[in-house]
């Protein structure tokens, strides 16, 4: 009797721990598989979990592009009033690029009478700014030529259309604004982290590194060239390395990769031992800064309450915006080729600054990168890096 007790209660951890394990191992089953990125040794692999990943590409198909118009040579601009943008368009082109609009951006249920326009136009004077949709629609569609003519070093070959960010819903689903953080209270300050937010993936890092990063020229540092200095603002500090790793979190959640998607783990700062992926990461995090900056924040005025966030700011794009969840939006559907109209230079602007080639490690606050080439072959950086 005493043998058989014994055996019961020894059973029950033992029990409990198989269950322990099953429950875990559910949790990644089927198994999850993995690619090699760069030389054995260097943690540079990826994984997947095949369940996850059919479903990733069931949410990222690209709806079929739709039927090429009949070339007329006669302009849009010669028929319609108040062309600003699409106004050297072929006619039939331009009513193609529209019809795609309303099909990318204006919900269904927003439509009337079968028809998406009524969504930015006022039917009584089509050529009119009455509705703020209209004037916010023309900034979107300069920002995307903008996008696809002068960013090709992050968007190529691909390029991106309305659809790559908004997916049929006239706000996309992933876009920000400012967090306004909590105020002083009796218990404890949190101050700009140690709250749980989605952005740094729920860490116990500062939760709006959005803001921090993508709406100034911020240096998004990684090693100091010299020893910390706490009394030096300019220092590569504990707390800016906080806020790096919160968006560095972010960007490997928006793709849905690990760091080893960019960075060599036996040296993080290293150009030279990077991937290729690293560079188009860094003028990703310009062309971000570039369309907040000149196509969404001049809206600020024109929004309604229901367009921005708690302290006013308008609703802003960031990496997820497009990504949501994949490396390359959309799994690289390349949509932009069937739409010519969104191929070519918006009005003139600046030229984005060209990433130098790191000949030598740069001072910590001057932000350098290897030139854009098949395999990054810059001067190792690993006294002092920058993204």
């Amino acid at each position: 009797m005493r043998t058989t007790l014994f055996a019961k209660h020894k059973a029950l951890p033992l029990a409990a721990v198989g269950v322990a394990l099953l429950m875990a191992g559910g949790c990644e089953r089927p198994p999850p598989q993995s690619t090699q990125l760069g030389y054995r040794g260097v943690g540079q692999i990826a994984f997947v979990n095949p369940r996850t990943l059919a479903a990733l590409h069931e949410a990222n198909i690209a709806p079929e592009s739709l039927a090429p118009a009949v070339p007329i040579p006669v302009n849009a601009g010669s028929v319609y009033q108040n062309l600003q943008v699409l106004g050297d368009v072929p006619i039939t082109e331009f009513t193609r690029q529209m019809s795609a609009i309303a099909e990318w951006v204006v919900p269904k249920d927003q439509w009337v009478n079968g028809q998406g326009c009524v969504y930015c136009h006022d039917l009584n004077n089509m050529a009119a700014d009455t509705k703020y949709q209209k004037v916010v629609a023309r900034s979107m569609i300069k920002m995307t030529k903008r996008a696809n003519v002068d960013w090709k070093a992050h968007v190529a070959p691909s390029g991106v259309t309305c659809y790559t960010c908004h997916r049929g819903n006239a706000i996309p689903q992933y876009v920000w604004t400012t967090n306004p953080g909590e105020k002083p209270r009796a218990s404890g300050y949190v101050g700009d982290q140690n709250r749980l937010s989605p952005v740094p993936a729920f860490a116990s890092l500062p939760y709006d590194p959005l803001t921090t990063y993508f709406d100034q020229e911020k240096v998004v540092a990684l090693t100091p060239k010299t020893a910390v200095s706490p009394i030096d603002p300019k220092t590569v500090n504990t707390k800016n390395a906080e806020g790096t790793y919160a968006l560095m979190n972010y960007i490997s959640k928006s793709l849905g990769v690990g760091c080893n998607h960019c960075h060599n783990s036996r040296q993080f700062a290293d150009w030279a031992q990077s991937s290729p992926a690293r560079v188009k990461g860094w003028y990703a995090i310009r062309m971000v800064r570039e369309a907040n900056k000149n196509f969404i924040m001049p809206l600020t005025d024109i929004l309604p309450a229901s367009r921005k966030g708690p302290l006013g700011d308008p609703m802003r794009v960031a990496c997820e915006t497009c990504h949501q969840g994949v490396n390359k939006p959309l799994f690289g559907a390349e949509m932009a080729k069937d739409y010519p109209a969104l191929l070519t230079p918006p009005a003139p602007s600046p030229a984005p600054a060209a990433a130098p080639a790191a000949a030598a490690p740069p001072p910590a606050q001057v932000e350098a990168v290897p030139a854009l080439e098949p395999k990054v072959t810059g001067v190792a950086g690993t006294a002092s890096a920058v993204m």
